[in-house]
């Protein structure tokens, strides 16, 4: 498993599981094997990497499981929002070296074919994460090193519990750092002088100062984590859905301008789009009326 060494002293050997949750879902996906899903609340989809005794590693399947979440999510006008966690004691110890699989397709296929279309697997899940319709948030709970630290990275928001760890461990198995988006999205999220320390030097750190370098937003008691992140996900609900959903893209793709002109031009486009839904006219009359807005959805 990836970063297997290394990464036990920082986990706690109490098991810290997930809230239970067992509220009707209007989300179907059958046969998931290393997922559950489930709906906490209206509009709200929990995510859990399933492999528990495997630290949640992951595999091939996980990843094509994840992308079947996030189409169904997007298809589906009534979800919100999606939070990510991790089963028992860690959020995800990366990639499964034991028992990654191989990417669909690529059976039968020669090494290099073979590692070019598990590797191409392997980082579009988080440019599916990062182009989803829906906010994701990751509630970190233990480790989240390799490939689970850049799935949280993938994520729009992040919160931790007090024994969550993270790290770009690449390195320790001979490649590179810059993998799965992670020299994307890091130094995006903590400047780059920052980012290059963690890359170079591949250390694992703890929530505190994920925290104190701005990489998750609020840490809590464990146990807790999947709870704090549904506040901010209710608060994500009560918006407009379509202007949410452009809110989202817009930020990320302003992020990458090359100016400020290109920004607002993107700005300007979104706002005459998100004028046409009726939402705004909605707005004025629910604070007329005192009421919430009855969004029109998407």
């Amino acid at each position: 498993m990836e970063a297997e060494r290394g990464v036990d002293e920082h986990l706690d050997t109490q098991e810290r599981g997930t809230p239970s949750h067992t509220r009707p879902m209007t989300l179907s996906i059958p046969d998931l094997a290393t997922l559950t899903v489930a709906e906490p609340d209206d509009g709200i989809v929990l995510v859990t990497l399933d492999r528990p005794d495997r630290l949640n590693a992951i595999t091939s399947a996980m990843i094509s499981e994840l992308e079947e979440v996030v189409a169904a999510v997007d298809l589906d006008p009534a979800l919100r929002a999606v939070i990510v966690t991790g089963a028992g004691r860690g959020f995800s110890a990366g990639l499964d070296l034991r028992e990654q699989g191989v990417a669909p397709g690529a059976e039968g296929l020669g090494r290099t074919v073979g590692s070019f279309m598990w590797q191409d697997h392997l980082a579009t899940l988080h440019e599916k994460i990062h182009r989803s319709r829906k906010p994701w948030i990751a509630a970190v709970n233990g480790a989240a090193v390799g490939g689970g630290f850049a799935l949280s990275l993938a994520c729009d928001i992040r919160f931790a519990s007090t024994s969550a760890t993270f790290g770009a461990v690449f390195l320790k198995i001979g490649v590179s750092n810059c993998d799965m988006g992670t020299s994307y999205f890091l130094p995006r999220l903590v400047g780059a002088s920052r980012a290059a320390e963690l890359m170079l030097t591949a250390r694992i750190f703890d929530a505190a100062e994920a925290e104190s370098i701005g990489l998750v937003i609020d840490v809590v008691d464990d146990g807790e984590v999947v709870d704090r992140a549904l506040e901010t996900a209710r608060l994500i609900r009560e918006n407009a859905p379509f202007a949410t959903w452009m809110t989202k893209e817009t930020m990320w793709q302003t992020v990458d301008a090359p100016s400020l002109r290109h920004a607002l031009d993107i700005e300007n486009r979104t706002q005459i789009m998100c004028s046409a839904t009726g939402d705004t006219a909605e707005a004025r009359a629910a604070f007329l009326e005192k009421r919430p807005p009855d969004w029109s959805g998407l």
